[in-house]
């Protein structure tokens, strides 16, 4: 899965730890996931998205596996 957090994170101009401590994480899980290393639960997707005021499809982009 792959997402838009790093560029919501410019637009807001939010740090990976601005954004870590409004989730509820650690900023090691912020750069996890803008990495693609990590996958968030449902509601840290949820939580996430509320916090950029978009709708969690626009942030999260799911990849069709073959």
């Amino acid at each position: 899965m792959k997402n838009k957090i790093k560029i919501e994170r410019a637009i807001k101009n939010l740090t990976q730890e601005d954004l870590a401590k409004k989730v509820s994480v650690t900023r090691q899980t912020i750069n996890a996931m803008e990495a693609n290393k990590y996958v968030p639960s449902t509601v840290l997707a949820l939580k996430i998205a509320k916090i950029f005021e978009k709708p969690v499809e626009e942030i999260f982009i799911l990849e069709e596996i073959d």
